[in-house]
């Protein structure tokens, strides 16, 4: 018989129970890796949210820090030195209940500044395009009180811009100083906005504005102008024009040298508003403290911004306050 008739002894083989005792060590070395790997990444994630919670409590506890040094320096800055001194109060930006230049904040630093026996006088430093009427009469006239109570010279220096209503503001002072190269002026007022009726028919947007009185849609943007409309809002924009007219005639007196350009709403050079009597004379604030003052020592009054109500807003707390100065954007001196 060849060998191929006898293949010899059979080759081991492996049966159902041994193939299960041959793969059991291999399971079970997969499972312990699983497991293992699970939990280095949940102590992983534990760790990392016990750091990330450690970091916000410590920007919580940095940002509260960062408040109470505001508002600490905040009290020492309203705290004026006694000696001559000239007092500075800032009005910078535009003119508004919610900005820096504010009535609320710039008449408290003007009462602190009128108040302190060493200011030998008030100096307004101004670089604003204008803003709003409410809040420039009630500074103007804030400035009027306390000179008739305590008498002491204000003056105005105009840097860049001295506009609509920081003119409004600047003609309370005894006197107006300018650079030759600022720009003085623009007394009129403007309500401005935009119209989206033609827009709106190419586009096929209806309008659906539901109104308790004739007049409530008065200048909505979405419906269109009637004339009575117009009409009335020009009515109103002619009386507070004439309320400002009156206002810098009675600050500027004789020295104003009027002519049918200078209530127009043009404005000029600072050496042109010297020469049609919307100002006095060239000079800055350094002059004016050691010239006309005579205390060359200038100690800031300006309110400064509140840090907290600058956080709060960078963190989304006002989101809405765009909104609001839209509503409340009727007038303005600009």
């Amino acid at each position: 018989m060849s060998s191929y008739d006898n293949p010899g002894p059979a080759e081991p083989t492996l049966g159902p129970m041994a193939s299960r005792a041959a793969s059991a060590p291999v399971a079970a070395s997969v499972d312990g890796s699983v497991i293992e790997q699970f939990a280095r990444d949940y102590l992983k994630e534990k760790r990392s949210e016990r750091r990330w919670r450690v970091f916000t409590r410590l920007l919580w506890l940095a940002l509260f820090g960062l408040i109470v040094w505001a508002l600490m320096q905040q009290q020492k800055h309203a705290v004026a030195p006694s000696g001559p001194h000239t007092a500075l109060v800032e009005v910078r930006g535009e003119i508004a209940a919610d900005s820096i230049a504010s009535a609320e904040g710039l008449n408290a630093a003007l009462r602190r500044a009128f108040e302190d026996g060493g200011a030998q006088a008030v100096v307004l430093r101004i670089n604003s395009p204008g803003g709003s009427p409410v809040q420039a009469g009630l500074i103007n006239d804030e400035i009027k009180r306390l000179k008739a109570r305590n008498p002491k010279p204000v003056y105005a220096v105009c840097e860049e811009l001295c506009a609509s209503a920081a003119y409004y503001i600047a003609a309370a002072a005894d006197e107006i100083y300018v650079d030759k190269a600022s720009i003085v002026g623009s007394i009129g007022v403007l309500m401005d906005g935009f119209g989206f009726t033609g827009t709106m028919d190419k586009l096929g947007v209806e309008r659906r504005l539901i109104t308790a009185g004739d007049n409530k849609g008065l200048l909505d943007p979405f419906s269109p102008l009637s004339e009575a409309h117009r009409a009335y809002a020009q009515a109103m924009m002619q009386q507070i024009h004439q309320q400002f007219i009156k206002t810098v005639k009675d600050g500027r007196g004789a020295r104003l040298k009027e002519t049918p350009d200078t209530f127009s709403g043009l404005f000029w050079s600072g050496e042109s508003a010297v020469q049609n009597g919307l100002a006095d004379k060239l000079g800055s604030l350094d002059y004016v403290a050691r010239e006309v003052v005579k205390a060359e020592e200038v100690i800031d009054y300006t309110p400064e911004e509140n840090i907290a109500e600058r956080l709060a807003k960078r963190f989304g707390a006002a989101i809405g306050a765009g909104a609001v100065k839209a509503l409340g954007g009727i007038g303005s001196l600009r």
